[in-house]
């Protein structure tokens, strides 16, 4: 009995080792690039120019080939018609398909039906979707490879791909290759894409995925660095018909713009620069960027705010706060001359003392030193208290409000009965 269980413990690792070698000498006969690239042009062959087929061709064949090894290959084979050497040449020494999306007729319908080919499949093997979003990313890259009417109709699929969500637009990043962007490429295709992308999304849906990835404020990278201005790249995107995205990338720069100048601000007054100074900064910057009034106090209000730690006690922040205010009141009035500019401050203020919970019993104190400091007139106050304010705290902060503007229009009340007596 112990013999013939020692026998057959030794057996075990051999049967193992052997039926591993079998399995791995079965995968090397199955799962061959040349054998692969085979069956996939063979399948296209045969299916033709009818994509529904296509598509049902594909989802049938992922059960027998290999995907997940090969899918650079057999994106390469839908997209070209067979394998791409690097810069973007088909390698000739395979079978090629005449059936692929760089054969296709160039209009927007045929990409449509091209780009539902890909989702069908991606959405059947899931895990294409990083292995696709490379090969797009590489697509882009081989550009020059290519010729005018394949980079168009690239351009087309792509647009609509992101319009539907298959790709991210982190794609873009590829345009910004330097040898594409010198020699034109990259604005020439993106203009394709966008126009494509804005056929089937508004400029907010664009926008929104620009911003998840970060894309937003790269635009400009399209061009070379000696034209890369937002005139130039106005003008180029106007000039193609795509005026939302010239009006897009004006308004980021105007965004980044002012972030920086917040940064800015925050950075004089940590260091404690005179406020005559620091109204001359910002003067000099409201004439340069040519910024209103409405939206630099705001910035200023944001500044203020920011360049301080404050205390995490509400009985004591409220006393911080208004020490600090008093100090940097002249600042705020230099640039509350229109009363829309007060309104655009009590706002800020509204939104600032709702986001900092530690604040929500400050706002009447606020207000009334800069009413005192002569920041803000009774008119905005009033406004602000009828018909101006955000709903955010609205019952909070009008209820602290109440005594204040009971007296603001009782003064008002009496300085207009002393007027009626004086004449």
């Amino acid at each position: 009995m112990s013999v013939f269980m020692s026998n057959q413990r030794q057996q075990k690792p051999t049967l193992t080792g052997q039926r591993f070698k079998t399995r791995k000498r079965d995968e090397k006969e199955r799962f061959d690039p040349s054998q692969f690239q085979e069956s996939i042009v063979q399948g296209l062959n045969q299916t033709g120019t009818d994509l529904e087929a296509v598509a049902k061709f594909l989802d049938a064949s992922g059960a027998k080939l290999d995907y997940r090894r090969y899918a650079e290959t057999l994106f390469d084979i839908l997209v070209a018609g067979g394998m791409l050497a690097p810069g973007g040449t088909l390698s000739d020494d395979m079978t090629c398909t005449e059936f692929c999306l760089f054969k296709a007729q160039e209009d927007m319908e045929t990409m449509q039906a091209y780009a539902q080919v890909f989702n069908k499949l991606i959405r059947r093997y899931k895990y294409l979707e990083k292995g696709f979003e490379e090969e797009i990313k590489k697509l882009l890259l081989f550009l020059k490879g290519f010729t005018e009417s394949e980079r168009n109709k690239l351009a087309m699929l792509t647009g609509i791909l992101l319009a539907n969500g298959n790709i991210s637009a982190s794609i873009l990043s590829s345009l910004f290759n330097e040898n594409l962007v010198k020699e034109g490429v990259s604005p020439c295709f993106a203009v394709k894409l966008f126009k494509s992308w804005l056929s089937e999304k508004d400029i907010n849906s664009v926008a929104a995925s620009l911003r998840k990835v970060g894309m937003d404020n790269r635009l400009m990278e399209l061009f070379p660095a000696n034209k890369r201005s937002c005139e130039h790249f106005s003008k180029y995107f106007t000039d193609a018909g795509l005026k939302e995205i010239s009006d897009f990338a004006r308004n980021q720069q105007s965004i980044g713009a002012r972030k920086e100048l917040q940064k800015e601000l925050e950075d004089l007054m940590s260091c404690g620069e005179p406020l005559k100074d620091i109204i001359a900064y910002v003067r000099e910057e409201i004439k340069k960027n040519n910024i209103s009034e409405q939206t630099m106090i705001g910035l200023i209000w944001s500044s203020v705010m920011s360049s301080v730690e404050w205390n995490k006690k509400e009985e004591l922040v409220t006393e911080q706060a208004i020490k600090h205010l008093k100090q940097y009141s002249p600042l705020l009035k230099a640039f509350t001359s229109q009363g829309l500019s007060e309104l655009t401050l009590l706002l800020k203020i509204q939104e600032y003392c709702y986001d900092n919970i530690h604040f929500m019993k400050a706002f009447q104190k606020i207000v009334v030193l800069l009413y005192k400091a002569d920041v803000l007139s009774e008119e905005a106050i009033l406004k602000w208290y009828n018909e101006a304010h955000q709903a955010k705290g609205k019952s909070v902060f009008l209820e602290q409000m109440k005594k204040f503007v009971e007296w603001l229009k009782n003064a008002e009340e009496e300085s207009e009965s002393e007027e009626e007596d004086a004449d």
